[in-house]
């Protein structure tokens, strides 16, 4: 009887073992919203390029945003890693986290300087109020913020936010997968100023 016991504990161990994948095991970006709004809005855009002007659409337009929608789906189906944010921008600045599976919506947090924000987290985006002197995309001209902003990106993104050294413009590594206002749908976007995120001190998530 004590072995069939034992052989029983050990059959249920093994079945459960193949129907949930183990906790330490890399994640599935793919199963995510971020990969199916990613997925659809490529498949939008291919049709777009056959006809860019009946989209609105200029070529180079279609060029640029069909590149960043390929580098996203390839982060989602690539990354073995929960999103991070980097700040190297010489000052403190506001970020999007959240806890997957146990806080799924992104709160606020104050990024000092140097951290990267934990990677059992989840960085949804940055971000941004009005008056900053901002590059949404990586080498696209600066300007200056007329309302507060998010800046999201997609699941498994390294992002790095820096200060160009002669202009002190923010700049990212990354195309922002939205750009959220405080009049759209979306995360809780307050009206700070930079003076209030650099007098914040620091309390993000981060990395040891």
């Amino acid at each position: 009887m004590k072995f069939f016991r034992l052989a029983l504990l050990a059959l249920a161990l093994l079945v459960s073992l193949a129907i949930a994948p183990p906790a330490w095991a890399d994640p599935n970006f793919t199963k995510g919203s971020d990969y199916a709004e990613v997925t659809q809005a490529l498949d939008e855009l291919l049709q777009a390029k056959n006809s860019p002007n009946q989209a609105g659409y200029r070529g180079e337009e279609v060029q640029q945003k069909l590149a960043d929608l390929q580098f996203q789906k390839y982060v989602l189906e690539t990354a073995k890693e929960q999103a991070q944010c980097r700040n190297e921008t010489g000052r403190t600045i506001a970020v999007y986290a959240s806890k997957p599976k146990k806080s799924p919506t992104p709160q606020l947090y104050f990024l000092g300087n140097g951290q990267v924000t934990d990677d059992d987290w989840k960085c949804s985006g940055v971000y941004l109020p009005s008056g900053a002197q901002v590059a949404l995309t990586p080498n696209a001209q600066a300007e200056e913020l007329a309302e507060p902003i998010a800046f999201k990106i997609v699941d498994g993104t390294q992002l790095i936010a820096k200060s160009n050294p002669n202009s002190g413009v923010l700049e990212f590594n990354v195309s922002p997968a939205k750009v959220f206002t405080a009049s759209e749908p979306g995360w809780s976007i307050p009206n700070l100023s930079l003076a209030d995120i650099g007098a914040t001190a620091p309390n993000a998530p981060i990395e040891d």
